[in-house]
């Protein structure tokens, strides 16, 4: 999840193991109501990119609340990209820092689905355009200064898996290329 990392230089990033399971309060995001016609491969890959696109919804609740209590983040993520995101979120607000405005998820598309593994998996690649997504300082409102030459439209490649909770964003990770 070093997307933070590599847009945002006031987070800072590092890491997490966060291997074990995340429990979560949220509602659990199952398969959608197969038809006839959708096979399990199409179901899990159309349930990744709904969860991929609340996992954002989520990420900007969570930056943009200076106590980090608005966002059901573990409703969407777990492991490493719920640790680094909790992580890099918490280090934010510690500066005094929030962020506002929209991050945008466009142009996602399935690259691989493995589903006969004991823990089943869709990975994708989309466009993350973080442009109208600013740290600011929480008591002020002050934009705060980015490096003007940071990628703010760039592909990412993400994994979600099926966990017992349901699908879950494990990994989120920039590939330093414009999108």
């Amino acid at each position: 999840m070093a997307v933070i990392c590599a847009t945002l230089a006031a987070a800072g990033c590092s890491s997490g193991d966060g291997a074990s399971a995340a429990e979560s309060t949220a509602p659990t995001i199952t398969t959608p109501t197969a038809s006839a016609s959708m096979d399990p491969q199409a179901a899990a890959e159309a349930t990744a990119l709904k969860v991929y696109q609340g996992y954002w919804r989520e990420m900007q609740a969570l930056y943009a609340d200076r106590n980090g209590t608005t966002a059901d983040l573990k409703g969407y993520a777990a492991s490493e990209a719920l640790s680094v995101a909790e992580n890099a979120a918490g280090r934010a607000h510690a500066r005094g820092r929030i962020y506002i405005g929209k991050v945008s998820v466009s142009q996602s598309t399935v690259t691989k689905t493995d589903l006969d593994r004991e823990v089943p998996k869709v990975m994708l690649s989309s466009c993350l355009d973080v442009s109208h997504w600013q740290p600011v300082v929480a008591d002020t409102r002050k934009p705060v200064d980015l490096p003007a030459n940071r990628l703010t439209k760039y592909l990412i490649a993400s994994t979600v898996e099926k966990w017992p909770q349901g699908w879950r964003v494990v990994r989120d990770e920039p590939q330093g290329k414009k999108c």
